[in-house]
């Protein structure tokens, strides 16, 4: 028993030499000091023993147990700096070297041409207002004089919900002005940007979800006059200082007067170019002074109070701004396009 003792001790020294792993460390651990293993199994048979022979046996087999398990700790402190000292070498950084640049993304043209149409009117005094998206007819239609007969009511040009004509998405922002004025609260100076849904085709020019920004104001004293000196300023600080308006007459159910404005072309400052289609002038929003029937129906005196509303399209401002001849372009996440703003 003393030589099988010996020999497991030499076997267990000679093979812990050859551990490359952690894992090779405790598979031979198992192997020599488990349950089942190789010290165990001369242990099991001291039982066999003379009274005289057992102490002796015993202290070997634990001489033998603790020579074992100071080889193990002693390669395992060593396997584990030999792992520590190769993820050193991996990890190891070159400071000379130059760093990764990150792509960073930016605001969708869209969101800017919106931002800048917003600071623009705040820095006017104006407030920003919101109303539903879906909305009821009498918001969109009626109390903006549209009667029930109107062709802009028409089921093929508007989403009802569920067939039902008194719920719809809205097709314009203007609800939005309806529902202030409602509250009564005057003056009144505010902006509503936000999405709008018409029954169109997808196409270079048209899609069933786009966005408006409307602006109103309601005051006593209010004049076409107030009218174009707003939308001049914005106009110069939208496409440059130098920009030009002009007014056309027009019609809108719910302003009486009512006009088209249109800007000098910022791109060729009014020659006339691809951008204006050799106009000189670019078409950018419908105006007029609020029909006293839309005030009246809003509860506000037509006799004391007056106002203006304007509405435009924020798509079409942008393609505008940016030159950008197709609609679809601005919604297909093209990256490539994108960069470019």
């Amino acid at each position: 028993m003393k030589d099988k003792l010996k020999e497991i001790k030499e076997l267990a020294v000679e093979n812990l030499k050859g551990a490359e792993n952690l894992k090779a460390l405790e598979d031979l651990r198992v192997k020599f000091l488990g349950k089942k293993g190789e010290l165990t199994k001369i242990l099991k048979g001291m039982g066999e023993l003379s009274k005289e022979e057992r102490p002796v046996i015993g202290q070997l087999a634990n001489e033998v147990r603790e020579t074992i398990e100071s080889k193990l700790e002693e390669t395992k402190k060593f396997l584990l700096s030999k792992e520590q000292e190769i993820k050193i070498k991996a990890e190891t950084i070159d400071v000379t070297m130059p760093g990764k640049s990150k792509i960073l993304g930016h605001k969708h043209p869209m969101t800017q041409v919106i931002d800048n149409i917003k600071n623009i009117f705040i820095g006017m005094g104006y407030e920003i207002a919101e109303g539903p998206e879906v909305e009821l007819a009498h918001y969109n239609f009626e109390a903006l004089n549209i009667p029930k007969d109107h062709p802009a009511r028409d089921e093929q040009d508007t989403f009802y919900i569920n067939g039902n004509l008194d719920f719809l998405l809205r097709t314009q922002t203007s609800p939005v002005q309806v529902r202030v004025m409602e509250k009564g609260k005057l003056p009144i100076k505010i902006i509503a940007p936000g999405r709008v849904y018409r029954s169109d085709e997808v196409d270079a020019t048209h899609s069933p979800i786009f966005h408006q920004l409307e602006g109103l104001v309601v005051d006593k004293g209010i004049t076409m006059g107030d009218l174009k000196g707003a939308l001049a300023v914005f106009a110069k600080e939208l496409f440059g200082e130098n920009t030009k308006v002009r007014f056309r007459p027009h019609h809108f159910p719910f302003t009486e007067p009512s006009a088209e404005m249109d800007a000098s072309c910022f791109a060729c400052g009014g020659k006339g170019c691809r951008v204006c289609k050799d106009s000189g002038w670019i078409e950018v929003l419908g105006c007029g002074m609020v029909h006293p029937k839309v005030l009246e129906m809003a509860g506000i005196n037509p006799d004391i109070y007056s106002g203006f509303a304007f509405g435009m399209g924020l798509e079409r401002v942008t393609m505008q701004k940016y030159a950008i001849s197709d609609l679809r372009l601005l919604y297909e996440n093209d990256v490539k396009f994108l960069k470019q703003f």
